[in-house]
């Protein structure tokens, strides 16, 4: 199945019962596949006049407790960020997929990998923060997206998944998580105390302007982001035991260095792969603990120029070893020659 259609069957199988969303270019398939299934499971299906409205319509579904989520790609993922911090500010759990395409503005249908800094720092106004899951095959991307759901609940508190056009229009088999019954999907409404019911006044979402009351909850919120640092970390370590040389990226762009660092290995390179399944909180472990002394460097590839998620390791990396970089961008999708020739370079000449 395609991408997009894993994300949505996903999302049904976790529970998800609302789904609003636009259309954009390259996640058109997402809404149409929840047009479809949502009925079969007493969901509801909504295509919003706009951006704005869909997230607006994911914000009250989520305040409602239902499992709700929306889509987008990059320039509509922005015009949705004033109803994303909204349900930040209230800690409304909510689950947002956005399939990059190249920018910035309207820039290309083409995948990208252009907002990583966005998703990770800056999804909205008021310096909040959100999980972001960042699968790499069509498989991860449905287990993410299902897992993104319990994620959400757990921190009451929304979750991106970070995709692209390409892993949203690529197809493969995916062996579909267990859908949850409708005794389940009840059952998590239902735990929900803090929903507004109507007829008692147990909770109220409302603007909080007075400046103390707002700085304890981002002192709390800043908190729960520390947690993260160490409950929520995940990577994935690919022949980092001997590396001379490190390669790293996430997402389709760790995919294809993957299977260059296959190939450098066998030339007699020795070359790993350290690649974040989680870009936040991000996994500042995984560079924390790799042996500077013998590293010849780390190779960062994303398909975004300027980079941005090199800007992190090189944050974590503080001047230990060199950090390269092996970018495309505006939709061009990097090759492995590319990687492996920047590889061969920096593995060289250091």
């Amino acid at each position: 199945m395609k991408g997009c259609e894993a994300v949505a069957e996903a999302a049904v199988r976790a529970g998800c019962r609302f789904y609003a969303g636009y259309p954009i270019t390259p996640q058109n398939d997402v809404p149409e596949y929840f047009s479809r299934r949502m009925p079969q499971v007493g969901g509801v299906f909504l295509q919003g006049e706009s951006e704005v409205a869909s997230a607006n319509m994911l914000l009250a579904a989520a305040a409602s407790g239902t499992r709700a989520m929306t889509t987008s790609s990059s320039c509509g993922i922005s015009l949705m960020s004033e109803a994303i911090s909204w349900m930040a500010m209230h800690h409304l759990p909510a689950v947002i997929g956005n399939f990059q395409r190249g920018g910035p503005g309207i820039g290309s249908i083409q995948p990208s990998q252009q907002d990583y800094t966005q998703a990770t720092k800056a999804s909205g106004n008021g310096g909040f923060q959100m999980i972001v899951l960042a699968p790499s095959t069509l498989q991860e991307a449905a287990d993410m997206t299902y897992e993104a759901f319990d994620l959400a609940d757990k921190y009451s508190f929304p979750v991106l998944v970070l995709l692209d056009g390409f892993t949203g229009t690529m197809m493969e088999p995916v062996a579909m998580p267990e859908a949850k019954s409708d005794e389940e999907v009840a059952a998590i409404k239902a735990s929900k105390t803090w929903v507004p019911r109507g007829r008692e006044k147990d909770h109220t979402l409302h603007n909080i302007t007075d400046g103390a009351p707002l700085q304890d909850r981002n002192k709390r919120e800043a908190a729960m982001y520390e947690e993260w640092k160490t409950t929520e970390v995940k990577w994935e370590e690919y022949l980092t035991e001997d590396a001379e040389l490190i390669i790293s990226g996430y997402g389709i762009a760790a995919r294809i260095a993957k299977s260059v660092v296959n190939d450098l290995r066998k030339a007699g390179y020795k070359v790993g792969l350290i690649r974040p399944i989680r870009v936040n909180p991000f996994p500042a472990q995984a560079f924390e603990k790799l042996n500077y002394e013998k590293l010849r460097g780390i190779l960062c590839t994303e398909l975004s120029i300027p980079a941005q998620y090199a800007v992190d390791v090189r944050n974590v990396v503080r001047g230990r070893t060199p950090v390269g970089t092996a970018l495309s961008s505006g939709g061009e999708i990097i090759t492995a020659d590319a990687i492996y020739e920047a590889a061969v370079e920096m593995y060289g000449k250091l």
